[in-house]
């Protein structure tokens, strides 16, 4: 098929955007495409009006200092690969993304079109809710911040208003010392997970766990932080046995769909399964 006639716009300013955006409620904005032109092509996505905002200046940006690391909407799973300081200003990222879909498609896709895009097995979206990520958004009101764990609302859909864009995605400070983990399983490599986990935490001077951040994708309606794991773990030593009492913990709360890949029991087992080799591997993975 072929995409339904639209008007295409690609503004040189941020608010040239907005602007655009703002009026016309059938319009869409347009970063890398990976999600949106396939949509497109199937006419399930319809826009009067295309926004492309390549030429918006200061988007394509990652920026790091002592708040933490600022991923500008246009950057591309690429760029975050590429970028070598992020093997020590956040591993947790730079390992996720090399494992999002194929690397011909991480030349294109973007920070921004994932989050907007809101899929419940994307990988960035779970990074973002795991780590306490926090959106920046700018619409015709202004600008407002939204924390990652509030901004998804289920499959494909978000808090952002129609007149609004996301600008930039701020992760918090990646101290040294800190364990970490991510894990997911696919049908095929490259293909969305059937689910995946994300965890990290610090420790005590005893070795004990400190601030465990447990994640899972596609295994509920949208990205989730495991918080009843994260307070098992919290305060106790690794050790096999909790690991598994974690791994079943992780079952009992996950709420999977029922679809056409795998019933919702197999997810369950499969965040059971991931937990436990995420768990086993952070404790051999040390932040330097």
């Amino acid at each position: 098929m072929k995409p339904a006639p639209f008007e295409y716009q690609a503004p040189a300013t941020l608010r040239e955007a907005v602007d655009l955006l703002a009026s016309d409620p059938e319009a869409m904005v347009i970063a890398g495409g990976q999600s949106l032109m396939p949509l497109l092509a199937l006419r399930l996505a319809t826009p009067s009006l295309l926004i492309d905002l390549r030429r918006v200046p200061g988007l394509d940006a990652i920026a790091i200092d002592d708040s933490g690391i600022r991923l500008g909407a246009r950057v591309r799973w690429r760029d975050i690969e590429d970028d070598r300081r992020l093997e020590t200003a956040h591993p947790l990222l730079r390992e996720t993304i090399a494992q999002v879909a194929h690397y011909q498609i991480r030349n294109r896709g973007t920070v921004g079109g994932s989050l907007a895009h809101a899929d419940p097995a994307a990988e960035l979206p779970g990074i973002a809710v795991t780590c306490d990520a926090e959106l920046t958004l700018v619409g015709v009101a202004g600008t407002r911040m939204v924390r990652a764990g509030d901004f998804f609302t289920g499959p494909l859909t978000t808090v952002r208003q129609h007149d609004e864009i996301i600008t930039e995605l701020h992760l918090p400070f990646w101290p040294s010392g800190r364990r970490w983990a991510f894990r997911e399983f696919a049908q095929r490599r490259g293909d969305f997970s059937l689910a995946g986990i994300a965890l990290f935490y610090g420790e005590d001077q005893e070795g004990r766990v400190a601030n465990a951040h447990v994640g899972v994708i596609g295994a509920c309606d949208r990205p989730q932080r495991l918080m009843e794991v994260e307070a098992l773990l919290n305060g106790r030593f690794i050790d096999e046995g909790l690991i598994r009492e974690a791994a079943e913990t992780s079952a009992r709360t996950v709420d999977p769909p029922e679809d056409l890949h795998v019933p919702a029991a197999y997810r369950r087992a499969l965040v059971a399964t991931l937990i436990e080799r995420g768990l086993r591997s952070a404790a051999q993975h040390r932040s330097a």
